[in-house]
């Protein structure tokens, strides 16, 4: 049998049904790896592990009855430190919440624990989803398991490390410009920022309100499916929250790529900001097996990344701005130095460049519709660079920036992002697919695809290292 630590959602799901495994030996095992390896990573900041010793007892009773509330039923999860768990600390990873103590559950903590989910503990992030790997924040900032001198990619950082370390099949995140996509990316692991509104970010601390989403990280595409029909669905108290039906997103999982058309959208990693060779080689081969995996794939060609880039980033800062600006007027020290500088910026952007973005924005969501008319998912280059370490500010502030995740933020589309390889140095490489809004069904159906036809969606690091520096 797979090592407990490494199997999945559903491999959980599948050990359940067959009583060869119950919920309390699995948290029991998970806690003791996180007891031993979690010096090395940092991706939590809390663990209740009473509480999950409690709750997976009760999933094992429910079970021994034969009640099964959901295929999540008795599966570990951890949850991002921006998403309130009644009774729990939710800090953003800031001084400036420390104190404070959440009344009741976010929707999608609400929907985890109806559906049986053992809430494991709360993640680290980058402070208040924006800053990025400081040392001078509320807690340290999570390292990479495959090598942990480098950094995760944030915001979702703790998500992305702890999926990819091995103490929980499912992590929630959140996704303003990319926060979801760059730490699975970067951490080797599956990543989804659903269609805008699909899933509810009551409970969840804002940074952008046109931006914001919130969804899973996992090791397969099948557990993102699984994720996403208990996450996914309307919820009144969510002013953005669709009230279109939610798909069954494990329908079609299992069709494959025949009857799919592709489109590289290769302009945007090769022309308007040039990824690394690494990363162009990577994605031409993603191309190569959807080829053989009997899909289409062709070249199309959106408005260029600068113009989608500098509409969410003016959006972006604008909103977050408006979050904090009593708080950096009153409290300033209490940021870290790269949430501060981050945030900041909003106080120099007027209404008029905030509605010209907004003009913008509804062009380029007509662009990419456009698009999504030629073909059925969209092929992007997700960073445009490997991770780079954490010590090497520079290296940092030169590479995290190169991506082409938050044109789809703007536009709302659903986007997926999935390991497509390993860079010279043994770090992951990463690939999106883009898919029609409200099409996030289809989109894991071509991530299943080429999931099976890659081979990478069984790859783990090695986690044999030293202490972090």
């Amino acid at each position: 049998m797979t090592d407990i630590h490494w199997m999945t959602a559903a491999d959980l799901a599948r050990a359940y049904r067959a009583g060869t495994l119950t919920p309390a030996i699995v948290v029991d095992k998970l806690l003791q790896r996180i007891a031993h390896h979690d010096r090395n990573i940092n991706a939590f900041v809390s663990v209740d592990a009473e509480q999950a010793r409690a709750q997976a007892r009760a999933a094992g009773e429910e079970m021994a009855r034969g009640i099964w509330r959901s295929p999540l039923h008795g599966v570990p999860v951890g949850i991002k430190d921006l998403i309130d768990i009644a009774g729990q600390v939710t800090s953003c990873h800031s001084r400036l919440m420390l104190n404070q103590v959440a009344r009741q559950d976010a929707t999608v903590v609400a929907r985890l624990r109806e559906a049986g989910a053992i809430l494991l503990g709360k993640l680290a992030l980058h402070e208040f989803a924006i800053g990025g790997p400081s040392n001078d924040a509320a807690y340290p900032p999570a390292r990479n398991p495959w090598d942990p001198r480098h950094q995760t990619g944030g915001s979702s950082s703790g998500s992305g490390a702890a999926v990819a370390a091995g103490f929980v099949p499912l992590a929630l995140g959140t996704d303003t410009g990319g926060s979801i996509r760059n730490p699975a990316g970067h951490c080797g692991v599956a990543g989804l920022k659903p269609t805008y509104g699909a899933v509810s970010r009551h409970g969840v601390f804002p940074l952008s309100f046109t931006l914001d989403h919130v969804g899973p990280i996992t090791r397969s595409v099948e557990d993102l499916a699984l994720a996403m029909n208990v996450l996914a669905g309307h919820d009144p108290a969510d002013p953005a929250s669709a009230r279109a039906a939610a798909p069954d997103h494990l329908a079609g999982l299992s069709q494959g790529l025949a009857g799919l058309r592709f489109g590289i959208v290769r302009h945007f990693h090769e022309e308007d900001a040039r990824a690394s060779d690494e990363i162009i080689q990577a994605i031409d081969r993603c191309g190569a097996v959807l080829r053989e995996g009997g899909a289409e794939v062709v070249d199309i060609r959106l408005p260029p990344l600068s113009r989608f880039t500098m509409t969410q980033r003016v959006i972006f800062h604008a909103e977050s701005w408006a979050v904090h600006a009593n708080w950096l007027r009153s409290r300033p020290g209490d940021y870290s130095h790269i949430a501060r500088r981050k945030l900041i910026v909003g106080a120099f952007l007027g209404a008029g460049d905030y509605v010209q973005a907004e003009r913008w924005r509804k062009q380029l969501i007509e662009a990419v519709d456009g698009a999504l008319e030629q073909v059925d998912v969209l092929i992007v280059a997700n960073s445009f660079e490997p991770a780079s370490e954490i010590a090497d500010e520079i290296e940092f502030a030169r590479t995290y920036g190169r991506h082409a995740r938050s044109p789809f933020n703007l536009t709302g589309h659903p986007a997926l992002a999935l390991m497509c390889g390993l860079s010279s140095t043994g770090l992951p490489l990463s690939v999106q697919f883009v898919g029609r809004c409200h099409g996030d069904n289809t989109l894991l159906r071509a991530g299943a695809g080429f999931e099976k036809h890659s081979g990478w969606g069984a790859s783990h690091p090695p986690m044999s290292y030293p202490r972090a520096a």
